[in-house]
């Protein structure tokens, strides 16, 4: 009998061992580490939040919203209405200093007004700038402003101007216009016929009253030409650039001028279209 005994204890313990060896988590704690209990301000199921602790799987406390800027983005003021601001503001504290002329509105006034007396001169300052380095801004490259600059500008345009008139003669002539009634007309009608005279110009001298010219003795009375060609017929004295290729007349000017504004006026009239010289 012992030796059964033996034996059967022996099968038990083998039995045991297999057993643990199947199953290793057997002998493991009953629980794992408990999931950390989540308190809420608000009334929640004490079951499954405190004694089940269930609070990885169930919402045990009112899950807050997310913060929402509700608050609507102000539109960027643009730089019209800013400056329309500072504009009122001024003409504000320019017209209460006036009104009410107490030390404390006339210095308020006063350092506004300093403020954007600065912020102009940042402005010109900056434009200066701005135009030194961009030639495609700088007007003086076209129409200089120095002294220096502005001789040897003046210098070109006149030879340009003169090579012009050398050579108006083959396609232009003038039609002069003058009254012997007419004062202007003493003094224009030796600039006229100087200009002529210089650039071999054929002048056409038309007496508008019928009386004569000491400076154009083969001139012709008038008979209407001034309308015909859609001129003014009262004014005198008046020079008027026929163009004999087109059979046009072209209106140089009314009145006294020099003989240098005179030449410019073919000059300009006859060899630069509109806007390309300004």
């Amino acid at each position: 009998m012992p030796a059964l005994a033996s034996k059967v204890s022996r099968r038990l313990l083998a039995g045991g061992l297999a057993l643990t060896a199947t199953y290793p988590f057997a002998t493991a704690p009953a629980r794992a580490e408990e999931p950390p209990l989540i308190t809420t301000d608000d009334r929640q199921d004490s079951f499954y939040c405190q004694e089940r602790r269930l609070g990885y799987w169930f919402y045990c406390a009112r899950p807050k919203p997310l913060e929402r800027d509700n608050a609507q983005t102000a539109p960027a003021t643009s730089a019209t209405s800013q400056l329309d601001a500072v504009t009122a503001e001024l003409r504000e504290l320019k017209a209460k200093a006036i009104l009410e002329p107490t030390p404390a509105n006339v210095t308020a006034y006063i350092r506004f007004q300093r403020e954007q007396l600065d912020r102009a001169s940042l402005f010109s300052d900056v434009w200066q700038r701005a135009i030194w380095q961009d030639p495609d801004l700088d007007y003086t490259l076209q129409r200089p402003v120095s002294t220096l600059g502005k001789r040897q500008w003046q210098d070109a345009r006149g030879a340009e101007r003169n090579a012009v008139m050398a050579h108006l003669s083959e396609r232009y002539g003038l039609f002069y216009f003058f009254a012997q009634s007419c004062g202007a007309c003493e003094v224009m009608s030796p600039i006229v016929q100087s200009v002529a005279t210089t650039w071999h110009i054929t002048v056409r001298a038309i007496s508008t009253d019928g009386g004569p010219s000491r400076h154009f003795p083969a001139y012709t009375v008038e008979t209407n030409q001034r309308s015909r060609m859609g001129l003014e017929p009262k004014i005198t004295p008046a020079v008027v650039l026929w163009d004999a290729a087109k059979g046009q007349a072209i209106p140089i000017g009314y009145g006294v001028m020099s003989a240098d504004e005179l030449q410019d006026r073919i000059y300009l009239l006859t060899s630069k279209e509109a806007g390309r010289d300004y």
